[in-house]
């Protein structure tokens, strides 16, 4: 059975698959930020600490097989600090999974790597990026970082450009970026129990009729999602849309309104 790390563990999504995949048998081992976790089970080890610290990273990833990476700033914030967690941080765990044999990563990337498209584009994987801020940028390095680690180093990668991680969709923009929780971690279960993967850029999101991103170009994974945000549609529409206008425009959604000082083109 491969031995699977997940970093991130006290953030909003590690708190939904911690006990996810525990509860489906994975040999786990959970890293958190700064503060110590109590294991869920007896099985489970836990990690906490800095990821910029090898040390840290070497305590995460010593025995691991696969590594689940979900740590580090997860908004819109000064370049400063996405450089530290995003680029920094990523780059020391690339090189803790080299350091220890790790053979496939499963790094978080977003939807805000290409979020200054129109919502009226439908994009395959292999569009063209467009990052609406300075953590879509963090995120279009981290893939480029992923694609060099396999290159060079045989390290393999699934690169899941996330939408709206949620238990349920909530707000319009939702109906076409949600990633149901169950989605996740059925994608999840995919990318530890495929033999060979190398290096793939995937959608991180559900089977929705509104997607903006189809195919999803999770097939070498022999998966597909199944949740589907129409469910919830009648009841979202049946609200007003919490999003200003220019905000509207963008597949980003709020974060390609953020700071945007010429008009939608």
């Amino acid at each position: 059975m491969a031995r699977v790390a997940l970093t991130g563990a006290s953030g909003q999504l590690g708190r939904v698959l911690r006990p996810a995949l525990l509860a489906r048998g994975i040999a786990l081992r959970s890293a958190g930020g700064r503060t110590p976790l109590e294991p869920l089970t007896p099985e489970e080890e836990v990690c906490h600490g800095d990821l910029r610290d090898p040390a840290v990273v070497d305590a995460a990833l010593r025995g691991v097989d696969i590594l689940i990476h979900m740590a580090g700033t997860s908004v819109e914030r000064p370049l400063p600090e996405i450089i530290e967690n995003n680029l920094v941080g990523l780059q020391a765990v690339y090189e803790g999974a080299r350091r220890h044999g790790v053979r496939r990563v499963v790094f978080a990337s977003s939807n805000h790597a290409i979020g200054m498209h129109d919502v009226g584009t439908k994009l395959d994987s292999d569009c063209d990026f467009r990052p609406d801020g300075f953590y879509g940028l963090s995120k279009m390095w981290g893939e480029g970082l992923a694609r060099l680690y396999w290159d060079k180093h045989g390290i393999e990668s699934v690169c899941v450009r996330i939408g709206s991680a949620l238990e349920r969709p909530t707000e319009p923009r939702h109906l076409s970026t949600w990633f149901g929780h169950d989605d996740l971690v059925r994608f999840l279960l995919r990318c530890i129990e495929t033999p060979a993967v190398g290096f793939l850029v995937a959608w991180g999101v559900s089977n929705n009729a509104r997607s903006y991103w189809k195919p999803t170009a999770c097939e070498p994974l022999g998966y597909v999602p199944l949740q589907d945000s129409e469910d919830y549609a009648a009841e979202i529409l049946a609200h007003p849309d919490p999003l200003e206008p220019v905000a509207r425009r963008y597949q980003g959604g709020s974060f390609a309104a953020h700071d945007l000082t010429v008009a939608p083109r």
